[in-house]
């Protein structure tokens, strides 16, 4: 319940970082606000935000039901690490600041995490929305939840976790050393993986969808080629690891071949329409020796024939 209505320690705190979002974070908070499971503090981390000012104008109506806090940009990381070391409930969870809660979001997952031997971590389904083509559908039918939730399943990228969806319990995350301020990118997957590896620690989610996640060009997550490095950064601090197993380090070892192929695609799309078609044929010639395919054959056929046609081609079909 927000702070000012009760004077108990609340079950959950619910930490969202602010950055540029003003224009959607009064639906965001609206939508925790709405919550039919009341025990619970609002957290707001402003990261140095360039949209102070927009930002604080939207919040003024809130203040008396939300901590507000303010630092220097610092990156989401260290904003949810200010969120977590304010928070006073037993459980956290995570909100993105364009992002928004169904109204039962809190009461189904506070009653999943204390269910069966109780869990560390459970996420669920969120429906896409926003200004980009890529919101349709939800964030399980394109990237889907199969099996447990373990090191393993995450490395091989089995199960991944929405961060908007998000209750775990709060002394894990402080035990593991909670989220990594040197990642610019990808601080919420390193996390769930060095909680994973954490003895004892269990995860897991439903296929329910009880949250709304926002795709819109200008957010952190619309950039794919830094997203997609963010990771690789992830999985080469994991591989420094001398506690893994070798299924572990298979799993590793295959998604970083994975990654770093997709990766170069989009590298060789971006150089293509930029002309750099030198470049262009790089990426798709790494790319193809990984994935082996007729496309990407053909592309690189086109970019020694007739570059600039090809360019013109994809050109029309980004647009």
């Amino acid at each position: 319940m927000p702070r000012d209505m009760t004077d108990r320690v609340p079950v959950v705190s619910v930490i969202i970082p602010a950055y540029n979002v003003a224009p959607f974070i009064g639906d965001t908070l609206r939508s925790v606000l709405a919550q039919t499971f009341s025990e619970y503090e609002v957290i707001i981390i402003n990261d140095g935000s360039p949209d102070t000012v927009e930002l604080e104008t939207v919040l003024a109506p809130y203040l008396d039901r939300i901590t507000y806090l303010k630092q220097h940009n610092q990156g989401a990381g260290a904003a949810r690490n200010t969120g977590l070391r304010a928070a006073r409930g037993e459980f956290v969870a995570f909100l993105d600041g364009d992002d928004e809660w169904v109204p039962t979001f809190l009461e189904k997952q506070i009653r999943l995490i204390r269910s069966g031997p109780g869990y560390d971590l459970v996420y669920a389904d969120a429906q896409l929305f926003g200004n980009s083509p890529k919101a349709r559908g939800t964030v399980m039918q394109r990237e889907p939840s199969d099996g447990p939730v373990t090191f393993e399943s995450l490395l091989a990228e089995r199960c991944l976790i929405n961060t908007s969806t998000v209750v775990a319990r709060r002394e894990p995350i402080l035990e593991v050393g909670l989220f990594d301020v040197t990642l610019r990118n990808s601080q919420d997957f390193d996390l769930w993986v060095r909680l994973a590896k954490r003895n004892g620690a269990r995860m897991t989610y439903q296929r329910e969808v009880l949250a709304r996640h926002r795709v819109w060009n200008g957010s952190l997550a619309s950039d794919g080629i830094k997203s997609v490095e963010g990771e690789l950064k992830v999985l080469a601090k994991v591989s420094q690891r001398a506690d893994l197993t070798p299924g572990e380090r298979e799993a590793l070892s295959r998604t970083v071949s994975l990654r770093s192929a997709s990766v170069e695609v989009d590298r060789g799309k971006r150089s293509l329409l930029h002309g750099e078609f030198e470049a262009a044929a790089k990426s798709f010639r790494f790319a193809n020796d990984y994935y082996r395919n007729w496309k990407l054959t053909m592309v690189l056929w086109c970019l020694r024939i007739a570059p600039q046609l090809l360019r013109r081609v994809y050109q029309l079909r980004a647009t």
